[in-house]
């Protein structure tokens, strides 16, 4: 286990002055009279509600960095020697045509209305936080031009300072939600779509209405929640002239900005932000029916439902009213999930880890397709990943109907890093570990004349934060291909849960997968004892 300490870490700006420190509690074994600082409860002893949340607010993504039992790491891809599967035309392989590139990575969900991805993997929900309004055209612009799909998430339009309502309360106009469509649609060529999400607040203001029927969207994403925490999405506001006026908006605005005693706090400067909130969701399933119905009767053409990391009770019912409502794609967020603006320690201690609930789907899921009629909805897994193995083993394990990986901060970290060596650019100041690759976009940014060839100068005109994210999906896409071609599948369809093991007897009993010592075991005898054998891939 590693050292994960629950009263010191660096997503709150907390350390320990100590060195030796109470396993459980995080306090110094040592608590000084006169120390100045600065674990949690020193901290939180004068800056209080501020320290439940990583900060600075809009400047970091945090994730939690709590070490489960078991993880994707007790789980190893299978590798072949002999035939190959997923070849056009259905060829049995040669060396001459299952080099690595010819691996197929393309995937797809939903029921009739299909969306295509050139690679299984799409954003997680990038919602009204400020680090996803900033930062929204490298991320937009990125995922389209690498032909994965965008989630535009809660509350977008809730707390847009332009927002016009009608006499009834409903969105008539929006014009950051205006801005987040086009930027993705500008560059998009047919491969993903634009999800957008709705919570409870969401669906009071007609979102669904206005994005649909007046923006054209054709995916709408219900939101039951999500792996890192188990409230309603939260921002942070920096006036308390915004917190009144979204307080007025119906939202829960905590410290209360109307008290006068708080407003006396924010003037002194010890109050310096205030937090908005989204009222939990209930659900029940009439209601998730009907919600399906309306919105497609809107003309949703896709309806999707992005569930978090609840128990195997509310993971149960995801998956049969999904079913039951033949939605689109069902995606299941793990802990501890990756946010801007959660609370932390809720991120390092609430909720089902990811492999742990991607087993549990797995169960339950099989236990459905027991009835031949069933249908069952594709599946998509989030939580806590980042690199090509994470998708080849994901999909390994939910074969046949999981179909792509949601990825939360490590989409989002290209981003950040374009957008940045751009301004590095301008300032003449990049860091030696851009600058040892040269100065120019062209000479740093190694897919840069790939997208100039597809698009001309229109690249130039591209955020840097958007190339970044397509050279990063590129790197998923290559380094998955050499996987898939090392295991002799050469495309998604392909991969079966035969081609992962587990590293462990826990982890095989968790995910049903064979243990490393008894994969092949039978086959393996039969062949040294000298018995015809039936090998295949």
């Amino acid at each position: 286990m590693n050292l994960q300490q629950p009263n010191a870490n660096d997503a709150t700006q907390t350390l320990n002055r100590s060195r030796s420190v109470s396993p459980q509690s995080g306090i110094c074994t040592r608590c000084l009279d006169g120390c100045r600082g600065n674990c949690e409860v020193f901290k939180a002893s004068f800056r209080g509600r501020e320290v439940i949340y990583p900060g600075p607010f809009g400047e970091v993504t945090a994730g939690g960095d709590k070490e489960y039992p078991i993880d994707y790491s007790h789980v190893n891809i299978m590798g072949y020697a002999l035939g190959a599967t997923g070849l056009p035309g259905g060829a049995t392989g040669d060396p001459d045509n299952t080099l690595f590139p010819n691996a197929n990575t393309e995937t797809e969900f939903g029921v009739t209305n299909k969306v295509k991805m050139k690679v299984p993997v799409f954003t997680g929900a990038l919602g009204s936080t400020e680090i996803a309004r900033k930062n929204w055209e490298h991320f937009a612009v990125g995922a389209a031009i690498s032909g994965i799909s965008l989630v535009c998430g809660e509350n977008v339009c809730g707390i847009d300072p332009e927002l016009e309502r009608d006499k009834n309360g409903k969105v008539t106009k929006a014009p950051d939600m205006e801005r987040r469509i086009e930027n993705y649609r500008r560059y998009h060529d047919g491969w993903g779509d634009i999800l957008v999400q709705m919570n409870v607040e969401d669906t009071r203001l007609g979102v669904a209405e206005y994005v649909v029927e007046k923006l054209g969207v054709e995916t709408m994403e219900l939101k039951w929640g999500q792996g890192a925490k188990c409230i309603g999405g939260e921002i942070k506001v920096n006036t308390l002239e915004r917190a009144l006026e979204l307080q007025a908006r119906g939202y829960l605005i905590t410290p209360d900005p109307s008290d006068p005693a708080i407003q006396a706090s924010f003037k002194d400067g010890a109050i310096r932000q205030f937090e908005r909130h989204s009222r939990l969701g209930f659900i029940d399933h009439g209601g998730f029916i009907s919600e399906v119905e309306r919105l497609r009767a809107l003309g949703a053409k896709r309806v999707t439902l992005k569930t978090g990391a609840y128990g195997m009770r509310e993971l149960a019912m995801a998956i049969k009213w999904s079913s039951e409502a033949k939605i689109d794609m069902l995606t299941i967020d793990g802990a501890p999930g990756g946010t801007g603006m959660s609370p932390w320690r809720m991120m390092e201690e609430w909720g089902i880890p990811t492999f742990y609930i991607q087993c549990m789907t797995n169960m339950l899921i099989e236990e459905l397709a027991k009835d031949p009629n069933a249908y069952i909805p594709d599946i998509a897994i989030a939580g806590g990943f980042s690199t090509e193995d994470h998708l080849y083993k994901v999909l390994a394990m939910g074969s046949p109907h999981t179909k792509a990986v949601c990825m939360g901060r490590a989409l989002m970290i290209p981003g950040f890093v374009g957008k940045n060596i751009e301004r590095w650019m301008k300032e003449e100041d990049l860091p030696k570990t851009v600058a040892q690759f040269g100065s120019t976009k062209e000479e740093i940014f190694v897919a840069y004349e790939t997208l100039k060839e597809r698009y001309g100068d229109e690249v130039d005109k591209m955020p840097l934060g958007a190339i970044a994210l397509y050279t990063f999906s590129d790197k998923l896409k290559v380094g998955l291909q050499q996987l898939m071609s090392g295991s002799r599948k050469f495309d998604i369809p392909s991969i079966s849960r035969s081609d992962v093991f587990a590293l462990t007897e826990e982890a095989a009993k968790i995910s049903g997968l064979d243990y490393v010592m008894d994969v092949q075991r039978e086959e393996a005898l039969q062949i040294v004892s000298g018995e015809p054998v039936p090998v295949t891939v």
